[in-house]
């Protein structure tokens, strides 16, 4: 049984798009769904998201970002995740335990399998059913941020992620294939590049088969 489907990705990869037409979807389908997302999915967790992406120009060393992340997950997880999983719904996160791996390890530099064990810690060992990465050139996805941002129906809050150098993203991207290319029973890549309705069919046909929806 499918319980937890996380959607992965750089910035401007549109993924809290694909989560919410996927959710659209279920509900039409019948399925029980919670979507949430990471940072910022309990109300600490959305003190703990201001702190860490819409801080503007202050300070935030590497280490304190981990952890805030990693307190913010303990918590998902504890207040969420696990319990609407108990419940028999289907949850769609909008980032989980691959984004620290990507962010904080190959963006940040703090070891990949030292990042994997306190991610074990923080997630009390809750992993994704499947995990939808989205993935298109770095240049795409920044490009759809700074429209995004100029687009005045659209609220706007700084992101110190958004505003890092291409190399750091490039870093970031590798990172997730990388994460992708390691565990293919889990990931499945998306091309990103593509339409919204072309990224969502994708997504469609994946979570149709492997929820034997397709009848």
């Amino acid at each position: 049984m499918v319980g937890f489907i996380t959607f992965e990705g750089g910035d401007g990869t549109g993924k809290s798009t694909q989560l919410r037409l996927l959710e659209r979807h279920l509900i039409a389908r019948g399925k029980s769904c919670l979507t949430t997302r990471e940072p910022g999915g309990t109300s600490l967790g959305q003190l703990l998201r201001r702190i860490l992406l819409e801080s503007g120009n202050r300070p935030i060393s590497s280490s304190t970002e981990l952890f805030l992340y990693l307190a913010d997950r303990a918590q998902h997880v504890h207040e969420v995740i696990a319990p609407a999983i108990m419940q028999g719904k289907i949850v769609l996160s909008d980032r989980y335990t691959d984004s620290t791996v990507a962010y904080q390890g190959y963006g940040r530099g703090f070891e990949v399998p030292l990042l994997l064990t306190l991610n074990r810690v923080a997630s009390q060992g809750v992993t994704p059913d499947f995990t939808f990465l989205l993935d298109c050139p770095v240049e795409l996805g920044l490009s759809r941020t700074i429209h995004r941002r100029s687009d005045p129906s659209i609220a706007k809050n700084d992101d110190r992620f958004e505003n890092e150098n291409l190399e750091f993203h490039e870093k970031v991207r590798r990172g997730f294939l990388d994460l992708a290319r390691a565990e293919p029973a889990r990931f499945y890549v998306i091309d990103a590049s593509r339409s919204e309705q072309e990224v969502f069919a994708a997504v469609k046909e994946i979570v149709d088969r492997r929820l034997d929806l397709s009848s």
